[in-house]
């Protein structure tokens, strides 16, 4: 079983990861730091230790972008060691991979980070560490306590999605989304007052939401048809303005989006 320290300084984020990592049944132990001094501080006291000793880590599992060194810095730093532990990055952003996997990283994980997601990064770990490759039958990760499923959101009503913030399930009425991003498997509705994340693909929001009038633009983004405020035809590229937004609008989608706008107009 994996002993694992994790790495965040946004504490609310490291809460949620120990959480997930704590319910995994291939983990024996998960404890947090917040900063890159306290995760130096406690990687050198488990290296000195040795693999049997009472602090050894197995797994760090690392956010890149933090205050003071990042986690990029971190992992350089224990490769001159000379059993350092194994290295998964767990970021928000897509752009640092091939640095991460340059540094032998064993795996890359997204936020907002789907349970699924880290037990397969566990998983890996735990093979290369020369444990079963396979996870346990019974395993069951619980969900993260962060962005809501959308099952509520039907349950609910139809006229309403389910967001949570802050441990505080609310409806948002889909009137008052402007437009939706994808954020990988998440959704997130822009609305005049700001966003939520929600754990539903963009596709299956574009569907739903189709006869609301919500149309796709861009691989990236939906929008709500009323709520355009501006098309912008510039150097043969397309994009709309919502609110203070300005949306690309891809080659595909801008003929059928100029005819929903005229038809809209001379309706």
């Amino acid at each position: 079983m994996l002993r694992v320290l994790a790495v965040d300084d946004e504490k609310p984020l490291l809460e949620e990861l120990l959480y997930l990592l704590r319910s995994d049944p291939r983990v024996r132990s998960a404890e947090g730091a917040s900063d890159a001094t306290e995760a130096l501080r406690r990687i050198t006291r488990a290296v000195e230790s040795g693999p049997d000793g009472p602090d050894a880590i197995d797994v760090v599992f690392l956010d890149i972008q933090m205050a003071g060194l990042t986690g990029l810095e971190i992992a350089r730093l224990l490769a001159g060691f000379a059993r350092p532990p194994l290295i998964v990055f767990v970021t928000a952003h897509e752009g640092f991979a091939v640095q991460a996997f340059d540094l032998k990283a064993v795996d890359y994980v997204l936020k907002p980070v789907r349970p699924e997601r880290l037990a397969e990064a566990v998983r890996r770990a735990r093979e290369l560490l020369g444990g079963p490759a396979r996870e346990p039958e019974r395993t069951a990760v619980p969900a993260p306590r962060g962005p809501a499923p959308e099952a509520p959101a039907a349950d609910r009503a139809p006229e309403q999605i389910a967001v949570e913030l802050g441990g505080v399930t609310r409806f948002v009425a889909i009137a008052d989304i402007a437009y939706v991003e994808a954020q990988g498997d998440y959704a997130r509705l822009h609305t005049d007052e700001g966003s939520h994340l929600v754990r539903i693909p963009l596709s299956t929001l574009e569907e739903r939401w189709a006869a609301r009038g919500f149309v796709r633009i861009h691989r990236r983004h939906l929008v709500a048809l009323g709520r355009i405020d501006e098309l912008r035809l510039d150097a043969g590229t397309t994009s709309v303005r919502v609110g203070p937004a300005e949306l690309q609008v891809s080659r595909r989608h801008a003929r059928q989006l100029r005819d929903l706008l005229m038809r809209q107009a001379t309706g």
